[in-house]
């Protein structure tokens, strides 16, 4: 048994003992899953507040839904279709308050990231920081499903099947998806290569 299927069991087995009232069994799910979740929501909303509050809101809904949950498709595509289909849901409702939102938002909240004295220089730093800010906005700029789709792809690691599963879309679109948010990435940020 290979180990994603090995995993795959584990969490579908821990959510069945989640269904017959094990709470410290959703506890570790909710340890296992909570981080990945918080950044792909993050990545999806820019914003770390709406971020939290949403991965709370995903977790609530993974509990009560406990009572019919069925081990159909792996538990991590059950789970980022319940945290896409929130994260959509909050872009389409704060559309308009979205820029100003961005704007105003207290980027010292962000975790401050340590230097080690093994990097060459400050300034190399810097550089690489604001060409991952200018990725991460490109991102940001993408059509809501597409930018879903890169998140999942490239940073959660997740396979076309398991993204179509989660976007309700068969594996064929969700590769156009992807190349047209490909295209338009490697085209915005040319200037970077």
């Amino acid at each position: 048994m290979g180990a994603a299927a090995a995993a795959l069991d584990y969490d579908a087995e821990l959510m069945l003992r989640v269904k017959e009232g094990d709470g410290a069994s959703f506890g570790v799910l909710l340890d296992k899953h909570r981080s990945s979740v918080v950044h792909f929501l993050y990545r999806m909303v820019q914003n770390h507040a709406v971020a939290e509050e949403l991965a709370q809101e995903v977790f609530l809904r993974v509990y009560r839904s406990r009572a019919s949950y069925e081990p159909t498709a792996k538990f991590t595509t059950w789970l980022f279709r319940i945290a896409t289909h929130l994260a959509l849901n909050a872009l389409r409702d704060t559309k308009h308050e979205r820029s100003q939102e961005h704007l105003d938002d207290d980027t010292s909240e962000m975790p401050v990231r340590q230097i080690s004295d093994s990097r060459p220089s400050i300034e190399q730093y810097m550089v690489y920081q604001a060409r991952l800010a200018e990725i991460r906005q490109a991102i940001g700029t993408l059509p809501e499903k597409q930018r879903a789709a890169v998140l999942m792809h490239k940073y959660e690691e997740m396979e076309y099947s398991q993204i179509a599963k989660v976007l309700s879309c068969s594996e064929s679109a969700v590769k156009s998806l992807l190349f047209r948010a490909y295209e338009t990435l490697r085209a915005r940020l040319a200037h970077m290569a």
